[in-house]
């Protein structure tokens, strides 16, 4: 069974995994991350995603009213 593509979540994904990588250093000792760092990572990536859910929900509305009006 194929599944639709979403790039909104996959963004949404990426930038959880990125936010984890970055505390994982921090507790590994690779450096040193505040605490704080983490909210504008997941605030604007998930901001980010939604934009790029929208938008996409958009053109692919946009692409089947097109096809089935045309």
């Amino acid at each position: 069974m194929r599944r639709e593509f979403l790039p909104g979540r996959l963004l949404a994904g990426l930038i959880l995994m990125v936010t984890g990588v970055v505390y994982f250093g921090d507790a590994g000792g690779a450096w040193d991350t505040p605490w704080f760092v983490a909210i504008p990572l997941v605030v604007g990536g998930l901001c980010l995603a939604g934009a790029v859910g929208v938008v996409t929900h958009s053109v692919r509305s946009r692409r089947r009213k097109g096809a089935a009006g045309g």
